[in-house]
């Protein structure tokens, strides 16, 4: 990592994602003669000092908690088209973003062209089903994808419960009493708050329109729980399971959501789970989208 310590103007922010992303946290983000500066007390993976910011080869800057942004880093972002988006620690909660620049469109279009044509919107369906199922089936109603899926998800609950040595009497939820379930559905309920958090974040970054779902369609996060539905198994369920046992092994009166969080903030950051989630955007809406079935 290069070293930022304060008083070493030319020190530049380190730069480790494909995607132009860069995570801040801890610090203030503000204009010197024209450069971008952001200086920290040390968090998000940056030693305490001052960092100078390539804005221009950046797609998004995201702040952590304890940042602050002045008046003309807002005003040099949005002239250049970098975008801001404002999180949780390690990005377990989505709070806002900042519009992208005017030449960014590019792919909304494609996602709007896919979303409006039947077809094509079953397609790109069948496609999410195809990755969550790791088989194609071209020839069934998405009504029957569902069903299939909901079947697999149940057989997936209860071999990573067993995976993780947790006892699993189905999944169970009360919107009306969320303290009343189990430990493991409690947990898979703050882990998804988790991964569609990240899910918002990566869809921002892409430049993707968040309220057109091509499986989930009322919700004005719609797509953002299409792409966080990809990673239910590899990333939500370990996390929820995994922050269970963690959360078993403490003393005291700790909760079980923030272990939960802290967990998940551990995993996403360790695994890339943003990056791989804007792979994700970038593959079923930048490949061909003829019509077709897949």
């Amino acid at each position: 990592m290069l070293k930022g310590r304060l008083g070493l103007e030319g020190a530049s922010i380190p730069q480790r994602d494909r995607h132009g992303v860069v995570w801040v946290a801890r610090g203030k983000l503000f204009v010197q003669q024209g450069t971008l500066y952001f200086h920290t007390a040390g968090g998000a993976g940056l030693d305490a000092g001052s960092y100078s910011i390539p804005y221009q080869m950046l797609s998004c800057i995201v702040l952590e908690p304890g940042t602050t942004v002045s008046h003309d880093a807002l005003r040099l972002l949005a002239r250049h088209g970098t975008g801001l988006a404002a999180v949780g620690t390690d990005g377990v909660r989505f709070y806002a973003s900042m519009p992208f620049g005017p030449d960014a469109s590019d792919r909304a279009r494609r996602q709007a062209r896919l979303w409006a044509d039947e077809d094509k919107r079953r397609f790109v369906a069948r496609r999410m089903y195809a990755m969550r199922m790791g088989e194609v089936f071209p020839d069934y109603d998405l009504d029957v994808l569902r069903g299939m899926e909901g079947q697999r998800a149940k057989r997936m609950y209860k071999l990573l419960a067993q995976q993780f040595g947790l006892r699993w009497n189905g999944r169970k939820y009360n919107r009306q009493k969320p303290g009343a379930a189990d430990h493991p559905n409690q947990a898979i309920n703050h882990a998804s708050v988790a991964v569609i958090a990240a899910a918002q974040l990566a869809v921002a970054v892409s430049g993707a329109i968040p309220q057109l779902g091509f499986i989930h369609e009322a919700s004005g996060i719609a797509f953002a729980l299409d792409i966080a539905d990809l990673f239910r198994d590899s990333v939500t369920i370990p996390i929820a399971f995994g922050g269970v046992k963690k959360h078993a092994k403490m003393k005291g009166n700790i909760e079980l959501e923030r272990v939960v969080r802290k967990h998940a903030g551990n995993v996403m950051r360790q695994e890339r789970v943003v990056t791989k989630m804007i792979d994700k955007v970038k593959e079923l809406i930048d490949a061909d989208d003829r019509t077709g079935d897949a």
